[in-house]
Protein backbone atom coordinates (compact mmCIF):
# COMPACT_ATOMS: atom_id res chain seq x y z
CA UNK A 1 0.00 0.00 0.00
CA UNK A 2 0.77 3.63 -1.23
CA UNK A 3 2.15 4.94 2.42
CA UNK A 4 1.48 8.15 1.52
CA UNK A 5 -2.53 6.73 2.25
CA UNK A 6 -1.70 5.35 5.47
CA UNK A 7 -4.14 6.97 7.88
CA UNK A 8 -3.31 6.87 11.76
CA UNK A 9 -5.57 8.15 14.37
CA UNK A 10 -5.09 8.91 18.15
CA UNK A 11 -8.54 8.75 20.01
CA UNK A 12 -8.69 9.34 23.25
CA UNK A 13 -11.75 9.48 25.36
CA UNK A 14 -12.74 12.87 26.87
CA UNK A 15 -13.32 11.20 30.31
CA UNK A 16 -10.11 13.85 32.17
CA UNK A 17 -6.85 14.66 31.56
CA UNK A 18 -4.51 13.30 28.84
CA UNK A 19 -1.72 11.65 30.86
CA UNK A 20 1.69 11.90 29.61
CA UNK A 21 1.02 8.51 28.72
CA UNK A 22 -1.24 9.57 26.29
CA UNK A 23 0.82 12.62 25.31
CA UNK A 24 3.57 9.74 24.35
CA UNK A 25 1.01 7.35 22.61
CA UNK A 26 -0.11 10.94 20.54
CA UNK A 27 3.58 11.57 19.57
CA UNK A 28 3.65 7.96 18.28
CA UNK A 29 1.06 8.15 16.22
CA UNK A 30 2.43 11.76 14.76
CA UNK A 31 5.92 10.33 13.78
CA UNK A 32 4.25 7.51 12.23
CA UNK A 33 2.23 9.42 10.23
CA UNK A 34 4.62 12.85 9.07
CA UNK A 35 7.10 9.73 8.42
CA UNK A 36 5.03 7.46 5.95
CA UNK A 37 3.53 10.95 4.61
CA UNK A 38 0.10 10.00 5.66
CA UNK A 39 -2.19 11.87 7.96
CA UNK A 40 -2.67 11.95 11.77
CA UNK A 41 -6.04 11.87 12.57
CA UNK A 42 -7.80 13.10 15.75
CA UNK A 43 -11.51 11.40 16.95
CA UNK A 44 -12.99 12.30 20.66
CA UNK A 45 -14.41 9.07 21.87
CA UNK A 46 -17.11 10.22 23.97
CA UNK A 47 -19.51 7.41 24.04
CA UNK A 48 -19.49 6.73 27.61
CA UNK A 49 -21.81 9.31 28.47
CA UNK A 50 -21.42 8.03 32.11
CA UNK A 51 -17.92 9.52 32.76
CA UNK A 52 -17.71 12.44 30.50
CA UNK A 53 -15.82 15.20 31.89
CA UNK A 54 -16.87 19.06 31.09
CA UNK A 55 -13.17 20.60 29.16
CA UNK A 56 -11.72 17.39 29.13
CA UNK A 57 -12.16 17.74 25.26
CA UNK A 58 -11.02 21.39 25.51
CA UNK A 59 -7.90 19.91 27.47
CA UNK A 60 -7.07 17.13 25.02
CA UNK A 61 -7.13 19.88 22.10
CA UNK A 62 -5.24 22.42 24.02
CA UNK A 63 -2.37 20.37 25.14
CA UNK A 64 -1.32 18.96 21.75
CA UNK A 65 -1.62 22.25 20.29
CA UNK A 66 0.64 23.44 23.39
CA UNK A 67 3.48 20.02 22.06
CA UNK A 68 3.05 21.13 18.53
CA UNK A 69 0.98 17.88 17.59
CA UNK A 70 -1.44 19.07 14.96
CA UNK A 71 -4.02 17.02 13.22
CA UNK A 72 -4.58 16.95 9.92
CA UNK A 73 -8.16 15.87 10.73
CA UNK A 74 -9.96 16.04 13.57
CA UNK A 75 -13.15 18.29 15.43
CA UNK A 76 -12.86 22.00 14.91
CA UNK A 77 -10.17 21.13 12.15
CA UNK A 78 -12.50 19.07 9.08
CA UNK A 79 -12.18 16.43 6.87
CA UNK A 80 -14.20 14.04 4.44
CA UNK A 81 -14.45 11.44 7.12
CA UNK A 82 -16.03 13.57 9.86
CA UNK A 83 -17.58 13.68 12.37
CA UNK A 84 -14.64 13.03 14.59
CA UNK A 85 -16.69 12.70 18.02
CA UNK A 86 -18.09 9.92 17.91
CA UNK A 87 -21.17 11.24 19.64
CA UNK A 88 -21.81 13.02 16.69
CA UNK A 89 -21.90 9.40 15.13
CA UNK A 90 -24.52 7.73 17.01
CA UNK A 91 -26.47 7.23 13.85
CA UNK A 92 -24.33 4.41 12.49
CA UNK A 93 -23.94 2.46 15.30
CA UNK A 94 -27.21 0.34 15.32
CA UNK A 95 -27.69 -0.64 12.05
CA UNK A 96 -24.06 -2.69 12.45
CA UNK A 97 -25.03 -3.86 15.83
CA UNK A 98 -28.19 -5.59 14.25
CA UNK A 99 -25.93 -6.29 11.03
CA UNK A 100 -24.07 -8.31 13.64
CA UNK A 101 -27.19 -10.33 15.48
CA UNK A 102 -29.24 -11.11 12.02
CA UNK A 103 -25.87 -12.53 11.17
CA UNK A 104 -25.99 -14.73 14.62
CA UNK A 105 -22.47 -13.21 15.76
CA UNK A 106 -24.67 -10.77 18.27
CA UNK A 107 -27.61 -11.12 20.00
CA UNK A 108 -29.66 -9.29 22.53
CA UNK A 109 -29.85 -9.51 26.43
CA UNK A 110 -32.36 -8.14 28.77
CA UNK A 111 -30.39 -9.11 32.05
CA UNK A 112 -30.55 -6.47 34.80
CA UNK A 113 -28.09 -5.40 37.22
CA UNK A 114 -29.66 -8.17 39.64
CA UNK A 115 -29.56 -10.91 37.12
CA UNK A 116 -25.84 -10.61 36.69
CA UNK A 117 -25.08 -10.22 40.27
CA UNK A 118 -26.85 -13.31 40.81
CA UNK A 119 -24.61 -15.11 37.78
CA UNK A 120 -21.51 -13.88 39.24
CA UNK A 121 -22.61 -15.55 42.76
CA UNK A 122 -23.68 -18.77 41.33
CA UNK A 123 -20.93 -18.70 39.24
CA UNK A 124 -18.63 -18.20 42.35
CA UNK A 125 -20.20 -20.33 44.54
CA UNK A 126 -19.23 -23.13 41.86
CA UNK A 127 -15.77 -22.23 41.86
CA UNK A 128 -15.51 -19.64 39.17
CA UNK A 129 -14.02 -16.52 40.54
CA UNK A 130 -13.64 -15.49 36.99
CA UNK A 131 -17.24 -15.42 36.15
CA UNK A 132 -18.28 -13.57 32.96
CA UNK A 133 -20.82 -13.65 30.35
CA UNK A 134 -19.82 -16.22 27.92
CA UNK A 135 -20.96 -19.29 26.44
CA UNK A 136 -21.07 -21.22 30.18
CA UNK A 137 -23.28 -18.47 31.28
CA UNK A 138 -25.41 -17.26 28.53
CA UNK A 139 -27.56 -20.24 27.81
CA UNK A 140 -29.48 -19.25 31.84
CA UNK A 141 -29.46 -15.39 30.99
CA UNK A 142 -32.26 -13.64 29.56
CA UNK A 143 -30.97 -13.15 26.06
CA UNK A 144 -32.33 -13.65 22.67
CA UNK A 145 -30.54 -17.30 22.52
CA UNK A 146 -32.83 -18.14 25.19
CA UNK A 147 -35.72 -16.39 24.96
CA UNK A 148 -38.58 -16.35 21.47
CA UNK A 149 -41.48 -15.70 19.99
CA UNK A 150 -43.56 -12.86 21.46
CA UNK A 151 -41.67 -12.36 24.51
CA UNK A 152 -38.68 -11.86 22.79
CA UNK A 153 -40.32 -9.32 20.34
CA UNK A 154 -41.72 -7.87 23.60
CA UNK A 155 -38.73 -7.38 25.06
CA UNK A 156 -37.08 -5.75 22.06
CA UNK A 157 -39.64 -3.55 22.00
CA UNK A 158 -39.83 -2.39 25.66
CA UNK A 159 -37.22 -3.98 28.01
CA UNK A 160 -35.09 -0.79 29.88
CA UNK A 161 -32.06 -3.14 30.31
CA UNK A 162 -31.52 -4.40 26.86
CA UNK A 163 -28.01 -4.39 24.91
CA UNK A 164 -26.58 -6.08 22.33
CA UNK A 165 -23.57 -8.67 23.04
CA UNK A 166 -20.80 -10.01 20.60
CA UNK A 167 -21.15 -13.80 20.65
CA UNK A 168 -18.01 -14.77 21.01
CA UNK A 169 -17.40 -18.62 19.28
CA UNK A 170 -16.68 -21.52 21.16
CA UNK A 171 -12.96 -23.34 20.66
CA UNK A 172 -11.00 -20.81 18.44
CA UNK A 173 -7.49 -19.72 19.10
CA UNK A 174 -7.47 -15.91 18.06
CA UNK A 175 -4.18 -15.05 16.15
CA UNK A 176 -3.31 -11.53 14.80
CA UNK A 177 0.30 -9.87 14.58
CA UNK A 178 1.37 -6.98 16.48
CA UNK A 179 4.23 -4.50 15.52
CA UNK A 180 6.18 -4.73 18.73
CA UNK A 181 4.87 -8.08 20.10
CA UNK A 182 4.99 -9.79 16.60
CA UNK A 183 2.07 -12.65 16.76
CA UNK A 184 -0.30 -12.65 20.13
CA UNK A 185 -2.95 -15.22 20.28
CA UNK A 186 -6.04 -15.56 22.53
CA UNK A 187 -8.21 -18.41 23.27
CA UNK A 188 -11.95 -17.55 22.99
CA UNK A 189 -13.11 -19.86 25.67
CA UNK A 190 -11.09 -16.95 27.98
CA UNK A 191 -13.07 -14.19 26.50
CA UNK A 192 -16.14 -12.67 27.87
CA UNK A 193 -19.40 -11.78 25.35
CA UNK A 194 -19.08 -8.10 25.53
CA UNK A 195 -21.42 -5.52 25.17
CA UNK A 196 -21.24 -3.84 22.13
CA UNK A 197 -24.56 -1.52 21.93
CA UNK A 198 -25.58 0.09 25.48
CA UNK A 199 -29.80 0.56 26.06
CA UNK A 200 -28.99 4.05 25.58
CA UNK A 201 -28.23 3.22 21.71
CA UNK A 202 -24.95 4.32 21.65
CA UNK A 203 -22.09 1.68 21.18
CA UNK A 204 -19.03 0.82 23.75
CA UNK A 205 -15.40 1.63 22.46
CA UNK A 206 -15.30 -1.82 21.30
CA UNK A 207 -18.15 -1.43 18.75
CA UNK A 208 -17.49 2.18 17.55
CA UNK A 209 -14.02 1.77 17.58
CA UNK A 210 -14.43 -0.26 14.54
CA UNK A 211 -16.90 0.92 12.86
CA UNK A 212 -14.95 4.56 12.98
CA UNK A 213 -11.88 3.23 11.83
CA UNK A 214 -12.93 0.92 9.44
CA UNK A 215 -15.11 3.93 7.87
CA UNK A 216 -12.40 6.49 7.98
CA UNK A 217 -10.48 3.95 6.93
CA UNK A 218 -7.73 3.94 9.57
CA UNK A 219 -4.61 1.71 8.11
CA UNK A 220 -2.84 1.66 11.46
CA UNK A 221 -3.76 1.50 15.48
CA UNK A 222 -1.01 2.26 17.53
CA UNK A 223 -2.57 2.35 21.43
CA UNK A 224 -1.27 1.24 24.79
CA UNK A 225 -0.81 -1.89 26.07
CA UNK A 226 -3.54 -1.99 27.77
CA UNK A 227 -5.69 -2.32 24.86
CA UNK A 228 -3.73 -5.50 24.22
CA UNK A 229 -6.69 -8.19 25.73
CA UNK A 230 -9.45 -6.40 23.95
CA UNK A 231 -8.33 -6.57 20.30
CA UNK A 232 -8.66 -10.58 20.12
CA UNK A 233 -12.86 -9.36 20.18
CA UNK A 234 -11.64 -6.68 17.99
CA UNK A 235 -10.29 -9.01 15.21
CA UNK A 236 -13.69 -10.83 15.76
CA UNK A 237 -15.64 -7.75 14.89
CA UNK A 238 -13.38 -7.12 11.52
CA UNK A 239 -13.74 -11.10 10.55
CA UNK A 240 -17.93 -10.71 11.31
CA UNK A 241 -18.17 -7.76 9.30
CA UNK A 242 -15.88 -9.05 6.72
CA UNK A 243 -13.48 -6.37 6.72
CA UNK A 244 -9.33 -5.69 6.49
CA UNK A 245 -8.21 -5.13 9.84
CA UNK A 246 -5.42 -2.50 10.57
CA UNK A 247 -2.17 -3.11 11.64
CA UNK A 248 -1.70 -3.16 15.49
CA UNK A 249 1.29 -1.40 17.53
CA UNK A 250 0.79 -1.83 21.26
CA UNK A 251 3.08 0.70 23.15
CA UNK A 252 5.13 -0.26 26.51
CA UNK A 253 3.81 1.12 29.80
CA UNK A 254 5.26 3.93 31.32
CA UNK A 255 6.13 3.04 34.61
CA UNK A 256 6.58 4.81 37.59
CA UNK A 257 10.28 5.98 38.62
CA UNK A 258 10.71 3.02 40.94
CA UNK A 259 10.25 0.66 37.92
CA UNK A 260 7.49 -1.12 39.65
CA UNK A 261 4.36 -0.54 38.15
CA UNK A 262 2.65 1.92 35.32
CA UNK A 263 2.84 5.75 36.30
CA UNK A 264 -0.35 7.13 37.37
CA UNK A 265 -1.59 10.68 38.21
CA UNK A 266 -1.27 10.03 42.31
CA UNK A 267 2.27 9.70 41.31
CA UNK A 268 2.86 12.69 40.78
CA UNK A 269 2.27 14.39 43.89
CA UNK A 270 3.72 11.54 45.68
CA UNK A 271 7.04 11.89 43.77
CA UNK A 272 7.04 15.82 42.87
CA UNK A 273 6.28 16.42 39.33
CA UNK A 274 3.57 16.49 36.70
CA UNK A 275 2.27 13.80 35.39
CA UNK A 276 -0.04 15.68 32.93
CA UNK A 277 1.21 17.92 29.79
CA UNK A 278 -1.01 21.32 31.53
CA UNK A 279 -2.39 21.75 34.88
CA UNK A 280 -6.06 20.25 35.54
CA UNK A 281 -8.32 20.73 38.11
CA UNK A 282 -10.63 18.27 39.57
CA UNK A 283 -13.08 19.35 42.23
CA UNK A 284 -10.59 20.91 44.83
CA UNK A 285 -7.45 19.30 43.82
CA UNK A 286 -5.71 20.52 41.09
CA UNK A 287 -2.92 18.69 39.30
CA UNK A 288 0.81 20.22 38.29
CA UNK A 289 1.19 20.53 34.36
CA UNK A 290 4.48 20.27 32.60
CA UNK A 291 3.34 23.33 30.80
CA UNK A 292 3.08 25.75 33.88
CA UNK A 293 6.27 23.80 36.42
CA UNK A 294 8.28 25.63 33.38
CA UNK A 295 8.76 22.58 30.92
CA UNK A 296 9.79 23.49 27.26
CA UNK A 297 7.46 21.46 24.78
CA UNK A 298 9.72 20.60 22.50
CA UNK A 299 12.04 18.86 25.15
CA UNK A 300 8.81 17.07 26.64
CA UNK A 301 8.50 15.21 23.40
CA UNK A 302 11.99 14.34 22.91
CA UNK A 303 12.40 13.21 26.21
CA UNK A 304 8.77 11.15 25.77
CA UNK A 305 10.03 9.66 22.46
CA UNK A 306 12.38 7.45 24.12
CA UNK A 307 10.47 5.92 26.19
CA UNK A 308 9.77 2.90 24.39
CA UNK A 309 11.23 3.51 21.12
CA UNK A 310 15.61 4.62 20.23
CA UNK A 311 16.66 5.65 17.10
CA UNK A 312 19.26 3.67 15.36
CA UNK A 313 21.95 5.70 16.15
CA UNK A 314 21.38 6.46 19.57
CA UNK A 315 21.15 10.05 19.08
CA UNK A 316 19.08 11.95 21.85
CA UNK A 317 18.58 15.87 21.10
CA UNK A 318 16.47 15.47 18.22
CA UNK A 319 13.65 17.83 17.26
CA UNK A 320 9.89 17.10 16.17
CA UNK A 321 11.31 16.50 12.52
CA UNK A 322 14.39 14.47 13.31
CA UNK A 323 12.06 12.43 15.48
CA UNK A 324 9.88 11.53 12.03
CA UNK A 325 12.88 10.90 10.03
CA UNK A 326 13.89 7.89 12.51
CA UNK A 327 10.75 6.88 13.69
CA UNK A 328 10.27 3.02 13.24
CA UNK A 329 7.35 0.97 14.73
CA UNK A 330 10.50 -1.90 14.40
CA UNK A 331 12.51 0.01 17.45
CA UNK A 332 9.31 -0.23 19.85
CA UNK A 333 10.52 -1.59 22.52
CA UNK A 334 8.53 -4.69 24.55
CA UNK A 335 9.16 -3.92 28.49
CA UNK A 336 7.84 -0.92 30.39
CA UNK A 337 10.33 2.39 30.42
CA UNK A 338 10.72 3.74 33.71
CA UNK A 339 9.61 7.25 34.05
CA UNK A 340 12.90 9.06 35.08
CA UNK A 341 12.15 13.03 35.61
CA UNK A 342 15.48 13.89 35.97
CA UNK A 343 16.11 12.82 32.54
CA UNK A 344 13.37 15.20 31.84
CA UNK A 345 14.93 17.99 33.41
CA UNK A 346 18.04 17.60 31.39
CA UNK A 347 16.64 17.78 28.07
CA UNK A 348 15.09 20.10 29.65
CA UNK A 349 17.76 22.29 30.16
CA UNK A 350 19.46 20.78 27.02
CA UNK A 351 16.75 22.76 24.74
CA UNK A 352 16.72 26.19 26.63
CA UNK A 353 20.92 26.42 26.39
CA UNK A 354 20.68 25.45 22.90
CA UNK A 355 17.68 28.63 22.16
CA UNK A 356 18.48 32.07 21.39
CA UNK A 357 18.06 34.56 23.86
CA UNK A 358 14.98 35.91 22.25
CA UNK A 359 12.61 32.68 21.64
CA UNK A 360 14.02 31.90 25.76
CA UNK A 361 12.30 35.06 26.67
CA UNK A 362 9.09 34.48 24.33
CA UNK A 363 8.57 30.90 25.97
CA UNK A 364 9.18 31.91 29.26
CA UNK A 365 7.34 35.32 29.40
CA UNK A 366 3.95 33.92 31.60
CA UNK A 367 6.71 33.36 33.92
CA UNK A 368 7.71 36.80 34.64
CA UNK A 369 5.91 38.84 36.83
CA UNK A 370 4.42 42.29 36.00
CA UNK A 371 7.30 44.22 39.01
CA UNK A 372 9.79 42.92 36.20
CA UNK A 373 8.48 43.10 32.44
CA UNK A 374 7.02 46.65 33.53
CA UNK A 375 10.31 47.63 35.09
CA UNK A 376 12.75 46.14 32.55
CA UNK A 377 13.03 46.44 28.79
CA UNK A 378 14.01 43.45 26.55
CA UNK A 379 17.08 44.47 25.88
CA UNK A 380 17.98 44.00 29.96
CA UNK A 381 15.75 40.63 30.13
CA UNK A 382 17.70 39.24 26.84
CA UNK A 383 21.09 39.92 28.94
CA UNK A 384 19.96 38.28 32.03
CA UNK A 385 18.86 35.43 29.92
CA UNK A 386 22.64 35.38 28.30
CA UNK A 387 23.94 35.13 31.62
CA UNK A 388 21.31 32.52 33.02
CA UNK A 389 20.44 30.02 30.39
CA UNK A 390 23.39 27.90 31.44
CA UNK A 391 22.41 27.67 34.92
CA UNK A 392 18.21 26.74 35.16
CA UNK A 393 16.98 23.55 34.12
CA UNK A 394 13.17 25.09 33.57
CA UNK A 395 11.71 28.20 32.65
CA UNK A 396 10.24 28.61 35.97
CA UNK A 397 13.38 28.42 37.63
CA UNK A 398 14.54 31.52 36.07
CA UNK A 399 13.13 34.25 38.17
CA UNK A 400 14.20 32.86 41.16
CA UNK A 401 18.01 32.29 40.19
CA UNK A 402 18.38 35.41 38.60
CA UNK A 403 16.39 37.43 40.74
CA UNK A 404 19.52 39.36 42.11
CA UNK A 405 19.37 40.94 38.68
CA UNK A 406 15.87 42.61 38.92
CA UNK A 407 16.49 43.34 42.89
CA UNK A 408 19.02 44.39 45.38
CA UNK A 409 19.96 41.92 48.11
CA UNK A 410 17.73 42.44 51.18
CA UNK A 411 20.02 40.00 53.00
CA UNK A 412 23.25 38.51 52.84
CA UNK A 413 25.06 35.94 53.72
CA UNK A 414 25.96 36.69 57.20
CA UNK A 415 27.81 33.32 57.66
CA UNK A 416 30.25 34.40 54.67
CA UNK A 417 30.27 38.03 55.64
CA UNK A 418 31.42 37.23 59.39
CA UNK A 419 33.74 34.89 57.75
CA UNK A 420 35.62 37.02 55.14
CA UNK A 421 34.91 40.89 55.95
CA UNK A 422 37.22 42.83 58.57
CA UNK A 423 38.71 46.23 59.27
CA UNK A 424 41.34 45.74 55.77
CA UNK A 425 38.56 44.94 53.40
CA UNK A 426 36.42 47.57 54.21
CA UNK A 427 39.09 50.14 53.66
CA UNK A 428 40.35 48.46 50.21
CA UNK A 429 36.73 47.69 48.95
CA UNK A 430 35.75 51.75 49.22
CA UNK A 431 39.49 52.28 47.17
CA UNK A 432 38.12 49.48 44.72
CA UNK A 433 34.94 51.61 44.70
CA UNK A 434 35.97 54.75 44.04
CA UNK A 435 38.25 53.25 40.81
CA UNK A 436 35.14 51.88 39.42
CA UNK A 437 33.04 55.37 39.75
CA UNK A 438 36.01 56.52 37.45
CA UNK A 439 35.63 53.91 34.55
CA UNK A 440 34.02 55.39 31.58
CA UNK A 441 32.73 52.35 29.65
CA UNK A 442 31.33 50.08 32.48
CA UNK A 443 32.24 46.48 30.27
CA UNK A 444 32.91 42.89 31.98
CA UNK A 445 36.81 43.14 30.86
CA UNK A 446 37.41 46.80 31.97
CA UNK A 447 35.79 46.07 35.67
CA UNK A 448 37.61 42.79 35.52
CA UNK A 449 41.09 44.58 34.75
CA UNK A 450 40.10 47.28 37.38
CA UNK A 451 39.20 44.83 40.35
CA UNK A 452 41.86 42.21 39.72
CA UNK A 453 44.33 44.94 38.43
CA UNK A 454 44.04 46.73 41.89
CA UNK A 455 44.08 43.62 43.93
CA UNK A 456 46.93 42.50 42.02
CA UNK A 457 48.93 45.68 42.18
CA UNK A 458 48.55 46.02 45.75
CA UNK A 459 49.35 42.16 46.92
CA UNK A 460 46.07 41.63 47.87
CA UNK A 461 44.82 38.05 47.33
CA UNK A 462 42.13 37.25 45.01
CA UNK A 463 40.41 34.50 47.02
CA UNK A 464 39.67 37.37 49.70
CA UNK A 465 37.86 39.65 47.85
CA UNK A 466 36.20 38.03 44.99
CA UNK A 467 33.68 36.32 46.82
CA UNK A 468 32.81 39.32 49.40
CA UNK A 469 32.54 41.87 45.90
CA UNK A 470 30.08 38.51 44.79
CA UNK A 471 27.88 39.02 47.84
CA UNK A 472 27.88 43.14 47.36
CA UNK A 473 26.13 41.98 44.09
CA UNK A 474 23.93 38.50 44.56
CA UNK A 475 23.75 38.84 48.31
CA UNK A 476 24.97 35.27 48.41
CA UNK A 477 28.16 33.39 46.90
CA UNK A 478 26.08 32.55 43.61
CA UNK A 479 25.48 33.66 40.03
CA UNK A 480 27.37 33.48 36.92
CA UNK A 481 30.62 35.58 35.92
CA UNK A 482 30.93 38.27 38.68
CA UNK A 483 31.80 40.85 35.88
CA UNK A 484 29.69 40.08 33.70
CA UNK A 485 26.83 40.62 36.46
CA UNK A 486 28.07 43.78 37.62
CA UNK A 487 28.29 44.97 33.35
CA UNK A 488 24.43 44.27 32.93
CA UNK A 489 23.32 45.88 36.52
CA UNK A 490 25.35 48.84 35.08
CA UNK A 491 27.36 51.34 37.07
CA UNK A 492 25.01 53.34 39.04
CA UNK A 493 23.07 50.01 40.53
CA UNK A 494 26.83 48.80 40.97
CA UNK A 495 27.89 51.42 42.73
CA UNK A 496 24.60 51.62 45.27
CA UNK A 497 24.47 48.12 46.03
CA UNK A 498 28.40 48.34 47.05
CA UNK A 499 27.10 51.10 49.14
CA UNK A 500 24.62 49.69 51.03
CA UNK A 501 26.64 46.67 51.45
CA UNK A 502 29.60 48.44 52.79
CA UNK A 503 27.22 50.08 55.20
CA UNK A 504 25.28 46.73 56.18
CA UNK A 505 28.49 44.48 56.38
CA UNK A 506 29.79 47.43 59.04
CA UNK A 507 27.33 46.14 61.98
CA UNK A 508 29.09 42.82 61.66
CA UNK A 509 32.92 43.77 62.74
CA UNK A 510 30.99 45.71 66.11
Amino acid sequence: MDSSKFRIRFAPSPTGPLHIGGVRTALYNYLFAKKTGGKFIIRIEDTDQNRYVEGAEDYIMSSLKWLGLFPDEGPGIGGDYGPYRQSERKHLYAQYAEELVSKGHAYYAFDSAEDLDKMRTEQETLGNHSAKYDSNTRVSMKNSLTVSGKELADLIQNSENKVIRLKIPNDETIVFSDMVRDEVSFQSNLLDDKVILKGDGMPTYHLANIIDDHLMEITHVIRGEEWLSSTAHHILLYRFFGWEAPVFTHLPLLLKPTGKGKLSKRDGAKFGFPVFPMAWNEGEETYAGFKEDGYDPDALLNFLVLLGWHPADDQEIMNLDQMAAAFSLEAIVKSGARFDIDKALWFNQQYIMSYENSVILYRMSSFLPESITNNFDEAYLLSVIELMKQRIQKYSDFVGEALFFFKSPDAYDEKQVRKRYNDELATELKLIRSKLSMLEEFTAENLSDTVKGYLSDNSLKMGAYLPVIRIIMCGAMTGPDLFEIMKVLGKEEVLRRWDVALNNFSSYLS
